[in-house]
């Protein structure tokens, strides 16, 4: 081992010990326990390492008091801080935006709906934004368009976050396709006796029945709500 890379796995040594020491005890060791944490007798050359240290630094004392040194930059704890960050921007993906969803009287899905939005439409998502287990390959986006879902703070506009999913338990806000009539709606959804409720919640709307019958399907469920707000002219 050369003598530079020697001295530099010494002071590395020397920079982890002060730092796990003063995080816990509140203070920085003596230089006598800095020696012998690296195996060395000798304080003078233990205040030499220290002195290399201060002139790169990352670490600041007082000659003259004792205990005073303070780890400025500690190595690991910057690894650390490198890590944390690429792992941050990691958890940031994208989610498709499929199309339009009408929050509101069940309408035929428009023929341009898919295609207005072309393959490259996104949203953004912070992975921390969701809730823990849910997998990124199951989502994808819809523009909300109407208003029966506004007391549910789902407002015209706005971007709906789904989850596939073919099932529903009462009380999911779900994205309905009734196969039979080529339309489509988003709602609370609920089964009861021999029908299907799509409840919305806007007080001036009232709920939609489907009898059990027809064929309705579960296309998404509803896991998040993004706002548009709109900007104010100066």
């Amino acid at each position: 081992m050369t003598r530079d890379k020697e001295m530099e796995e010494r002071l590395q040594k020397i920079l982890a010990f002060l730092t796990n020491f003063a995080d816990s005890s509140g203070y920085s060791p003596s230089i006598r326990e800095i020696g012998d944490e690296i195996d060395v007798k000798s304080t003078s050359l233990v205040d030499f390492y220290l002195d290399k240290l201060e002139e790169r630094g990352d670490i600041l004392r007082e000659k003259h008091i004792s205990r005073s040194i303070r780890v400025l930059k500690p190595a690991h704890r910057i690894a650390q801080a490198v890590e944390q960050a690429v792992s941050a921007l990691n958890e940031v993906f994208n989610v498709p935006i499929l199309g339009r969803i009408v929050a509101g009287s069940p309408i035929p899905v428009p023929e341009s709906s898919l295609r207005y939005f072309d393959s490259e439409s996104s949203v953004s998502i912070a992975r921390g934004m969701l809730p823990p287990r849910e997998k990124v390959d199951d989502l994808f986006a819809l523009e909300v368009q109407g208003d029966s879902m506004i007391d549910a703070m789902v407002n015209d506009g706005d971007i709906v976050i789904m989850k596939r999913t073919e099932v529903a338990e009462n009380g999911d806000m779900v994205a309905v396709w009734l196969p039979d009539a080529n339309e489509t709606t988003l709602k609370y959804f609920y089964k009861e006796g021999d029908h299907y409720r799509l409840q919305p919640a806007n007080p001036t709307m009232k709920p939609i029945y489907i009898d059990k019958k027809r064929e309705v399907q579960i296309k998404g469920k509803v896991v998040m709500v993004i706002r548009q707000v709109a900007s104010v002219a100066a």
